[in-house]
């Protein structure tokens, strides 16, 4: 039988493992490219999926696509990408990269949410409920569930999904 406190050690080390992986790329991909990790990861997933609008991308981000807008911004002011209107409805917009994106993205280092993102889908979804409720149970002890996400490593905040929602659609 383990005992609880080599169980809390353990919670403890995993919790300064994230968080070392998360400062260090961070900081790498700060210092080689000059974005944040989440505008890098802008730039990752539209090298690797082509045009898309400003809500799929949202999706694959699992950012609200208000979020979105400002990260888009950001890096439409960089010229790193472009926004498009759709030929067929004008209403569409699909962000692109321009060749100056895609030339940082070949010489960037990868992006940390992105791997985390990538694992985290293969998962099964029981595994992933585990997951939620153990990390729900650490922000609980830390008294933060009201506080809105930031994005790593940022001063951007994600807006909040109501939990109710975002528990019936896993459920489902």
């Amino acid at each position: 039988m383990i005992m609880k406190p080599v169980i809390v050690a353990d919670i403890v080390d995993n919790v300064r493992r994230i968080f070392q992986v998360l400062t260090q790329q961070s900081w790498k991909v700060e210092s080689e490219t000059s974005l944040t990790g989440p505008q890098l990861w802008v730039i990752k997933i539209l090298k690797e999926a082509g045009a898309m609008k400003v809500s799929e991308l949202a999706r694959r981000m699992y950012l609200h696509p208000a979020t979105m807008v400002g990260l888009l911004d950001r890096l439409e002011v960089k010229g790193l990408i472009k926004r498009e209107r759709s030929e067929k409805d004008r209403r569409v917009v699909f962000i692109n990269l321009t060749e100056q994106g895609f030339e940082l993205e070949r010489k960037s280092p990868e992006v940390v949410q992105n791997l985390l993102v990538k694992g985290l889908e293969t998962l099964l979804t029981e595994d992933l409920k585990l997951i939620s409720d153990g990390l729900d149970q650490v922000v609980t002890i830390l008294g933060v569930e009201n506080e809105p996400p930031k994005l790593i490593m940022t001063s951007e905040t994600n807006v909040l999904r109501r939990r109710k929602k975002l528990t019936a659609d896993v459920v489902s």
